[in-house]
Parts: C-alpha cells; structure tokens; sequence
C-alpha cells in the first residue's frame, strides 16, 4: 500500500471543541480518521500540536509528497510514517494519520483493522463506563463530586455488558433524582450524570447496585500545594492523609478500580496503596501517561498493577507498541480509554483487540462512545463466528 496524497482539517469533537482529522489518498482507496482530545491531561503527555492545530494541518499537506516512495504493508512500517513527521506536528495529528495507515493496510489485504496488529488475538476487553460525573469533566453550578468518574465495569461480553451498562446507568437516574434535591438529568462531557451529591453519597448508592465499579479519582486535578483540596464537602489532605482515607474508602466500599489515586509525581503512595490492596486494580494515567519510561519507573517502584493506555497521549502507535510490550512482560493491566472529547472514530476497539487489552473505557451513551462499543460488539461477534 503507497501513500498518495494526505490531507487534514478541523472538525468538532463531542464537547464542541476543534480538533484534527486526516485523510489519506492510496493505491486502495481513501482513508479518514480523527483525534479526540483530553481536557484532564497529565503535564507528561505529548503536546496535541507542535504549536497549533492550523500548524499541524499545514505541515501535513507539507509533507504530503514525502510519503509516495515508502510501501507500507504491516503495522511496524508505520516507524517510517513517523520518521517523516517527526518533530513537524504533534501526537493528536500523528494517531490520526497512523489510523489511517493502519486502515488502508487492512483494507489491501482484507483483514480487520486488529489483526493487521495481531491476527491470532481472541480477547475482548471488559467494558468500563462512565455512569456518574465529577471533577473537570462536570462543569456545573454548585457543588458536585470531586472524583472525575465513577465507572461501572460489568463482567460479561462486550453485548450483554452494553445492554447491563445502559440499564444501571438508568436505574442510576431514578436513585439520583431521589436522593439529589438539584439533580435535573444533565450529563457531563462524557455523557455521565450530572450531581451535588459528594463522593461517598454517589459511592453508597453504587453499592447498592448489583455490578462491579470504580473510581477515576484525577487527584492531580485538585492537588496543589502539596495538598489534595477537596471542595465537596470542603477539605484538605496531606499525601498520608490520601492515603488513609482511600485505605477507609476501599476497606467500606467494593471499589475494585481505582485511577489516579494520588498525583502524577507521587510514585511511592500508589506503591503503598498496592501494597495494602494488591487484589484492586491500583490505575495510572497521569501517572504514566501511555509513557514506557513513565511505566517502567511504576514498574520499578511497584506503582501500579494496572494502566490507561490513550493512544493519542503520545501520538505514536509504535510507543503504544512498547508500553503494552512492557506491561504484558510485567503482568500489568491494560486499560484502552477514550477522551472527554471524543469523535466518532472507532478505532479504538481495534486497537484494544489487537494489543490484548484487559478492559476498555468508551463511556456507557452518547453518539460517540457507542460508537466504539457497537465496533467492539461487532469484532466480538466476528470472533465467535
């Protein structure tokens, strides 16, 4: 497969905002994909744009006719696709432009998109949806949770969980209408429940639930001053005092999963929180970053036992390559996760299939996230079949 011609320009994501789609022109076709973009961003992930987004669009078509004399025919010929871009555009305009390599690659030989990555994969990842809101996700008036996202995470097919994720989330809206006097059914970025209840409230109604759950607490996001500022109900917590608490929350609450529990410089008390729970899943994201330095340092000090993986965190999809080498050599988690803002770009759960993740976290609604989970439903169907 040649690359003929690449092009880009400025779409809407789900939250409103502008971000990139490429579009490539090949021996086989055309080829578009696009970028999501974060809002809750770790300060170690890759710049979305070298400079600007309009920068990026006009390197692209720039570099357009450097592509023509490469044939590109397996997923690590993509290292040439980077070789040529790099230091011209940032990571959300590279995993765009390297999806749709990996889209025409599959098209020229008839395969799936995952098995250009790894044609013997036979795992379907467990969904992770967010069901209620928080944090800088949730822009509100009053107060709401401090935790980003309280994620249900069901054990079964990638089907029956979306059919299980939706019908929770709608029992969800009854439970939250009857405890929550300002709760009016708005949703969040994410198309998640919007609430004034604090965290342990949204927690305990949760636990009534009949389904697995965790927890994106995105403690970066409210630390500073060496301290976590709470705001609902308004408190102030050393990193001991973190610690102790998410001790008390996880002894009181079946919260298997828990994501950035502490902030993206403190290695040492994600380690001491795996210590204390080794059979939960201790989660990383700003703390890693989709960063194999990042991870190995995690794996070094027994950080994590499991981590996010955003492909468009870092851009390149030969470091995804790496980051889940690493984590597999060390039995860690994976976790393929969406963004705030989001596009109808699916592959994602290719992706998720094709490096073996253990989970992916798509949301539960929304145009965008059903997106991935209907592409998920669909390879699971196909590799039954």
């Amino acid at each position: 497969m040649i690359i003929q011609k690449v092009g880009a320009k400025k779409i809407k994501d789900s939250r409103g905002d502008f971000t990139v789609e490429v579009s490539i022109q090949t021996d086989v076709g055309k080829f578009v994909s696009s970028a999501p973009n974060g809002k809750s961003k770790g300060k170690y992930e890759a710049k979305s744009y070298k400079n600007s987004l309009e920068e990026d669009i006009k390197s692209i078509k720039e570099l357009s006719e450097y592509f023509s004399t490469d044939i590109l025919e397996k997923f690590d010929d993509l290292r040439r696709i980077e070789d040529i871009v790099k230091g011209h555009i940032g990571a959300n305009t590279l995993f765009a432009l390297e999806s749709c390599a990996l889209k025409a690659i599959a098209k020229e030989q008839k395969k799936e998109i995952w098995e250009i990555i790894n044609p013997n994969s036979k795992k379907i990842p467990r969904f992770v949806g967010n069901c209620v809101g928080g944090g800088l996700h949730s822009t509100t008036e009053g107060t709401k949770p401090d935790f980003q996202e309280f994620l249900l995470i069901p054990e079964a097919g990638a089907k029956e969980s979306f059919e299980l994720n939706k019908k929770i989330k709608k029992e969800l809206e009854f439970l939250l209408n009857k405890k929550d006097k300002k709760f009016s059914s708005k949703k969040n970025d994410e198309d998640a429940w919007l609430t004034s209840l604090s965290d342990k409230e949204v927690l305990e109604i949760l636990s009534s639930m009949k389904v697995n759950f965790g927890i994106d607490m995105a403690s970066s996001s409210f630390f500073k001053r060496k301290k976590y500022y709470y705001s609902n109900p308004k408190f102030e917590r050393t990193s001991d005092e973190q610690l102790f608490y998410l001790l008390n929350l996880l002894k009181n609450f079946n919260i298997i999963y828990v994501e950035d529990p502490f902030e993206e410089e403190d290695f040492k008390s994600f380690a001491n929180l795996l210590e204390k729970f080794p059979n939960r899943l201790i989660v990383g994201d700003d703390l890693t970053v989709t960063n194999s330095k990042r991870l190995q340092k995690a794996i070094d000090m027994k950080a994590i036992n499991a981590l996010i993986v955003k492909p468009n965190q870092c851009g390149s999809l030969m470091e995804v390559k790496r980051v889940v080498e690493l984590a597999k050599a060390n039995k860690i988690k994976m976790i393929f996760s969406h963004r705030s803002g989001e596009t109808s770009e699916s592959i994602l759960s290719d992706l998720a299939v094709g490096f073996e993740a253990d989970f992916i976290k798509c949301g539960i609604t929304g145009s965008e996230r059903e997106a991935k989970i209907k592409r998920l439903i669909e390879i699971e169907k196909n590799i039954k079949n």
